[in-house]
């Protein structure tokens, strides 16, 4: 590669200046060209071919290493990247989880309602911080909605795109490029725009885009496709366990009230399980103004007001004696106790690795619950569940396997931490417990930090997002190993590999070229086609480029010829504004396209195919409101 670029550069210095920059000029939009088509047609991922960008744009000789890698250490990089470790610290406690349990009670599987509320949520959320962090945000709601209602998350996570992008439209300090539009017109000696300026096109755009949404929502599914997101096989879920084990109908909750013989008294010195058939699975205790699941073991001591969670062998006048015989008040269960539980206690069927030496042991030999802190409320032997008074007492068999309850965190590490034990799999509603549920508040104070900093401009966003990041580090609401596995990588390079051809357009006068040829064509059109221009010439350089660096190339021109042409230069910045929020058509220009193209399965002509014609109902949107507020 370096003796290639030596012969280029060679080359390169016999030819005439003005050759010189009209050459790379066409060498950067040729290069753009097999760009664009690698994207359209090729098999390749995005962000090899973006590499290909950066690696092809160097030996060319238009621009250094040291430009054509900045993109490594842009700023804005970083901020995506700590996005993203925001999310999964969302996901992980919980907080992404309640936010589609919200959307999906309010809307129920309909997915009219279900795109409405997401674009609502995401269009409200975005006026006010970085629209890519709620794209961060909503794509674990997102998948955990399609998940949970059957609907094809292609059908969900366009319109969470498309809501994303108009947010920038909402206020002034929604996306970056408004900001840019307002520091050039205070570079020109021209009134900035106000906080709300731009708001009432952007209610206009948002109920557009809502309406494209719901007609467009099944463009880019087949029916084959929406019918295997139907019908597409499940993981058994614990209702499935609990009737292929038979214990339906032994799940119960009682208080302990006050005078109880449990108080003060140990599981291991009552000996329930074994005079009196109780399985404890869990006990409810208050703590801190909160209600907190206590792992159960064998010294796990009992005090007033705990509510037991257990498993009851014995008949329902048995029960009733238990009861009384232990001043216990029932608990009403709404279903299944283990269904109801799900976020606190989890269950999984569990195999004993051959060369375990547990064979032939019982549950009770083994001292399972104080070892694992685990409950075995089933085993399954010769194909069918066991049926047996006492569990405990039976000797393992090489076939068997455990039905298990307990905390997921010790469901989690019984694999982990031992060598005895494989958990076979886990049940569908692992997927919707967070891991770290208990500092679902800290995160959401962390979040409200950041939210904050973005929003009064005291740091840049960036050293908003650092700031989130540690403190979501600091009160356990994400590891490390998990931090760095949330980042999703290929994007970050997609979009790294895109951000140089902004530079090589500026650096070799293509910009520049357009701007004359605008200035000496747009004469004796009127504003309407002036404007039109402008619009269509950001959404053309929008197409492989940030809309941040569209603004920054665009928001001068726009202003240059619009006073050029005499007329106001309001409504031609506006539009800029407006135009570079509205880059749908392609998924490299923009990081809130690029972060959903993997969740989401979409294609490059994807994109296109949806981006088109809701880019023309805009520039028609534009055309109608942008007057009427900032006239000519």
């Amino acid at each position: 590669m370096e003796q290639l670029h030596s012969l280029y550069q060679s080359i390169i210095a016999l030819l005439p200046n003005s050759i010189l920059i009209h050459g790379q000029l066409i060498c950067v939009s040729l290069l753009l060209l097999v760009v664009i088509f690698l994207f359209s047609f090729s098999k390749l991922r995005m962000d090899v071919i973006a590499i290909f960008a950066i690696t092809a744009i160097i030996i060319t000789g238009i621009l250094s290493p040291v430009e054509a890698l900045s993109g490594f250490s842009d700023p804005n990089i970083v901020l995506i990247a700590l996005l993203f470790i925001i999310g999964e610290s969302l996901v992980r406690t919980g907080i992404s989880y309640q936010m589609s349990e919200f959307i999906l009670k309010a809307a129920g599987k309909n997915d009219i309602r279900i795109i409405a509320l997401i674009m609502l949520s995401v269009a409200l959320l975005g006026s006010v911080m970085s629209s890519t962090g709620v794209v961060a945000i909503f794509i674990p709601v997102v998948i955990s909605i399609a998940n949970r209602s059957g609907i094809h998350v292609k059908k969900l996570m366009m319109p969470l795109c498309i809501a994303a992008l108009i947010s920038g439209m909402m206020t002034l300090v929604a996306t970056a490029p408004n900001l840019v539009v307002n520091s050039e017109l205070e570079r020109a000696n021209l009134q900035q725009f106000g906080f709300f300026s731009i708001t009432p096109i952007g209610l206009g755009v948002l109920i557009i885009g809502l309406i494209y949404c719901l007609i467009s929502r099944n463009w880019l599914i087949s029916p084959k496709q929406a019918q295997e997101a139907q019908s597409q096989p499940k993981r058994r879920k614990i209702t499935d366990l609990i009737k292929d084990y038979k214990l339906t109908g032994r799940a119960h909750r009682a208080q302990i009230l006050i005078g109880s013989p449990l108080v003060g008294r140990t599981i291991n010195s009552l000996h329930l399980r074994s005079k009196e058939g109780v399985n404890v699975i869990g006990i409810e205790r208050w703590r801190k103004f909160r209600k907190v699941l206590i792992p159960v073991n064998t010294a796990a001591e009992f005090r007033e007001n705990d509510v037991l969670l257990f498993d009851f062998e014995h008949a329902e006048a048995e029960y009733r004696q238990f009861l009384t015989n232990n001043l216990l008040e029932p608990k009403i269960l709404r279903g299944e106790y283990f269904s109801e539980q799900v976020k606190e206690v989890g269950m999984a069927e569990v195999a004993i690795l051959p060369e375990s030496s547990l064979y032939g042991k019982t549950l009770n030999e083994i001292d399972f619950r104080s070892k694992y802190f685990l409950t075995v409320i089933g085993i399954w032997r010769n194909h069918a569940p066991l049926e047996s008074d006492n569990l405990f007492a039976e000797k393992l068999e090489i076939s068997d396997t455990l039905l298990v309850c307990g905390d997921w965190g010790s469901i989690r590490k019984l694999q982990a931490k031992t060598t005895d034990f494989v958990v076979l799999d886990f049940p569908a509603e692992i997927d919707d417990v967070a891991p770290a549920s208990s500092q679902a508040v800290p995160a959401l104070i962390n979040l409200a930090i950041m939210i904050t900093l973005m929003v009064s401009g005291i740091v840049p966003n960036v050293v908003a997002a650092l700031i989130a990041c540690l403190l979501m580090g600091a009160t356990r609401c994400i590891d490390m190993t998990s931090a760095y596995k949330s980042i999703h990588w290929p994007s970050l390079i997609l979009i790294i590999g895109m951000m140089p051809f902004a530079i090589a357009l500026n650096k070799t006068g293509g910009i520049a070229l357009i701007t004359d040829l605008l200035k000496n064509n747009l004469h004796d059109y009127g504003p309407y086609v002036a404007l039109t221009f402008i619009f269509l010439l950001c959404s053309g350089v929008g197409l492989f480029i940030t809309n941040t660096a569209t603004a920054i190339l665009i928001a001068p021109i726009a202003i240059n010829v619009a006073l050029d042409l005499g007329y106001s230069p309001y409504p031609f910045a506006m539009t800029v504004a407006i135009a570079t929020s509205a880059s749908f058509i392609t998924p490299v220009s923009s990081p809130i396209k690029t972060m959903i193209v993997a969740p989401g399965g979409y294609s490059f002509s994807d994109f296109v195919k949806v981006g088109v014609p809701l880019t023309f109902l805009v520039l028609l949107a534009d055309l109608l409101l942008v007057p009427i507020f900032f006239p000519f």
